[in-house]
């Protein structure tokens, strides 16, 4: 057969080929589906309060609430209940105890420990994600030390060690280092190591961009009203492809066992990449503003919420993800279980 009549073959084979042939019913289309989206997917993140059965709404992320350790002892039963693996926890620190060093991050009986000792205890069969980074304790709100306007690296990662020994003891089954500064995930192993902590998982957030979609959490946790300047020294720029990418390598190089990229819906390009060239566990992160957008277009109208919500978390199974940090977590394990 010549050339040219082997190519009129494949024409004339594709001219009888119909696609929509597999999606004519609900059951062939369940046969061929790529992607599954499940509960083991879920990491639910979750805002302590000081206080008791306390609970604050959170303006700028509706259906987001701080809960006080006693009442997010019994949110972490029931998302154990639904089957979610793991919870992110971040602190909202007392006004009074922020500070420009940062010290109440290593105080062993700050907010952040007590909830992981709280959960621990009542919940132990839930994985404790605990968040490595001095925002949420200093009066200026950035994730490291300062001096002056300069964000000072060494000193700042020997403040994380201490804070994540802290985490580690207090019960944290997860290490996750957000702050992007050089070196941290090395030194980080070496002391958790060192301090008989070697089964304690580093969870990375490698790519972390600086990003517009943080604002309702900075809102949450305190620190947005605080913050000084941006975060664009140490956090990476969001034109940045290659850079995020040697991150990563560097992050995996220092022995971190997992990594993360944040935000998440407006880099999955990112997430697939990660994947593809170091074939590792990654995460990411659908972050504030990518949640608030959802809920904010829900309340106007302007889509289904429940079928955005669903499709936005799809996408990041499909990009590559081994789990999703999503304020979706408890609606989405409630769907999934029906």
């Amino acid at each position: 057969m010549t050339q040219q009549n082997r190519e009129k073959a494949d024409l004339d084979f594709l001219a009888g080929k119909r696609m929509r042939r597999t999606r004519q019913a609900a059951w062939s289309r369940a046969m061929v589906q790529e992607t599954d989206l499940t509960v083991r997917d879920l990491i639910w993140p979750l805002f302590i309060l000081d206080g008791e059965n306390s609970r604050e709404s959170i303006a700028t992320m509706p259906g987001v609430e701080r809960l006080s350790i006693d009442l997010a002892v019994e949110a972490a039963k029931e998302a154990r209940d639904l089957g979610i693996p793991s919870l992110a926890l971040f602190p909202c620190t007392q006004n009074d105890r922020r500070t420009e060093d940062g010290r109440e991050s290593y105080n062993p009986d700050n907010l952040m420990c007590r909830a992981l000792r709280a959960i621990k205890a009542e919940v132990p069969d839930i994985g404790l994600i605990a968040d490595v980074a001095l925002d949420p304790y200093t009066s200026h709100g950035h994730d490291g030390l300062m001096d002056g306007e300069v964000i000072l690296n060494d000193e700042s990662v020997a403040v994380l060690i201490k804070q994540a020994l802290n985490q580690a003891k207090a019960g944290a089954d997860i290490i996750a280092p957000s702050d992007m500064m050089d070196g941290r995930i090395g030194a980080l192993r070496e002391a958790l190591d060192n301090e008989g902590y070697e089964n304690v998982i580093l969870l990375s957030y490698a790519a972390k961009f600086a990003s517009a979609f943080y604002g309702p959490f900075r809102d949450a946790v305190g620190s947005g009203a605080r913050l000084k300047g941006d975060k664009k020294t140490y956090q990476l720029e969001p034109f940045n492809r290659a850079e995020a990418l040697r991150e990563v390598e560097q992050d995996l190089l220092e022995a971190a066992d997992w990594v993360m990229v944040k935000p998440g819906m407006a880099y999955l390009d990112i997430v697939r990449e990660v994947k593809d060239q170091f074939d590792v566990p990654v995460f990411a992160y659908q972050v504030s503003g990518e949640y608030a957008q959802i809920e904010f277009a829900a309340a106007a109208g302007a889509l289904d919420r429940q079928a955005a919500m669903m499709e936005s978390l799809i996408a990041f199974k499909r990009a590559g993800c081994s789990g999703i940090l999503t304020y979706f977590a408890m609606d989405v394990a409630r769907l999934l279980q029906k």
